[in-house]
């Protein structure tokens, strides 16, 4: 058995804690059976008996699929339905009983707290749409960019109109600069900035690849918080109740700049209160104890996610650059300076020369995206220069797998 189990069981041993073995195999990545056995060695050897063995359950080949139903909130009735499509022969009473056993455990055995040491890590989310009125009864709809550091309770908050990944990207380079540096770690929910969802499964979420290189080069290690698990943010999810405070100016501010100025107003209000939490004020404590250990902000590093007038001169190989990924266009503009332009959705790139839509792409994370027509004439402007488009075509179709691989 690995080392890391025996010493996980024995902290709930050492503090008198029954651990929920489903969850123990989880966190370790092994069956329930595995962390039960740890922990009935750990318990033997702190009481120097043997643990009587139970008799076998009902449950036994379920408390795993429970503890996950549980997880999402799901009730003792809803998962007894659903284990008995499953194979359950048991009563409900065994499933109710059990349910109410686990949640009793969740809400008394000591949660595992995550370590905040200066320059360690951040917490981001968002504050989602939230109403004003402003003095002309006008609503003002907006969503606020929280960004925390738990050592020191340092908070950056900022007014947003739209919660696309560029915004996104544009709030942690300004939360980086106010703050004084980046952290080791920065710590996301399943927002779809970050997370790419069509390859995430339940507790393994996948991180969408421009998010992953933006994460790169900014020098810190993304962590994505496990679904339905806020404690495991909690200082960021508090800060979101606080935006509460901002209620009382309904009716109160002229218009989105007067809106602004009030966001700005809170986050220095709330940097100069005294934390519930550290029983000092977070800016004094990240000006002494955190400050030194966040890392330099890279100054260049970022500066292709924020570009907003966006042009290319395209290559000899009739391709443009975006996002460290090519994209074709016609041979005839070869040389020549292009615009591009990213549509409303994100999803894809619009190329113009002299104002004039030339070609448009989705935007993937391949090295090399070619439109058909454009493959055929660079073919024929080069390597099968003289031939008939249907014979550049017919070996394109042969060939296809070779020359994307080129």
């Amino acid at each position: 058995m690995r080392h890391d189990i025996r010493e996980g069981a024995k902290q709930y041993v050492n503090n008198e804690i029954k651990p929920n073995y489903a969850a123990l195999g989880r966190q370790y990545g092994v069956d329930y059976r595995t962390a039960k056995r740890a922990y009935e060695e750990a318990l033997r050897g702190k009481n120097a008996m043997p643990v009587k063995r139970k008799r076998a359950s009902l449950l036994d080949n379920y408390r795993d699929i429970i503890c996950r139903k549980l997880d999402l909130n799901c009730s003792a009735q809803s998962i007894y339905k659903f284990i008995q499509k499953k194979g359950f022969q048991g009563k409900y009473t065994i499933v109710r009983e059990y349910c109410a056993t686990v949640r009793k455990e969740q809400t008394h055995k000591a949660t595992i707290r995550v370590e905040h040491t200066p320059g360690l890590s951040a917490q981001v989310d968002w504050k989602e749409e939230m109403t004003l009125y402003n003095k002309a009864g006008k609503p003002v709809r907006f969503n606020i960019f929280l960004y925390v550091l738990p050592f020191s309770k340092r908070k950056y908050i900022s007014l947003v109109f739209e919660r696309s990944q560029d915004t996104l990207f544009q709030c942690l380079n300004d939360a980086f600069k106010a703050t004084g540096g980046v952290p080791t770690e920065v710590w996301f929910d399943n927002m779809k900035q970050v997370v790419d969802h069509t390859k995430s499964s339940f507790g393994k979420a996948v991180f969408n690849e421009r998010f992953r290189q933006f994460s790169h080069d900014a020098g810190y290690n993304p962590i994505a918080c496990r679904v339905f698990r806020p404690q495991t943010k909690g200082v960021v999810e508090a800060l979101a109740r606080t935006m509460e405070r901002l209620r009382p100016y309904n009716y109160e501010f002229e218009d989105e700049v007067e809106l602004n100025n009030l966001v700005t107003d809170l986050c220095q209000d709330l940097n100069l209160e005294v934390s519930q939490v550290t029983n000092q004020v977070p800016l004094d404590m990240w000006e002494h104890e955190e400050k030194e250990y966040l890392h330099k902000l890279p100054a260049n590093l970022l500066k292709p996610f924020f570009e907003e007038d966006i042009t290319r001169i395209v290559s000899k190989e009739s391709m443009v650059n975006f996002r460290k990924c090519k994209y074709s266009v016609d041979p005839r503009y070869i040389g020549r300076t292009v615009d591009i332009e990213l549509t409303d959705d994100e999803q894809r790139i619009q190329i113009y020369y002299s104002g004039e839509l030339i070609r448009s792409h989705k935007i993937t994370t391949n090295q090399f995206n070619y439109e058909n027509h454009d493959r055929v004439r660079i073919l024929g402007s080069d390597l099968l220069k003289g031939q008939s488009e249907q014979d550049i075509q017919a070996y394109i179709e042969e060939h296809l797998t070779e020359y994307d691989q080129v």
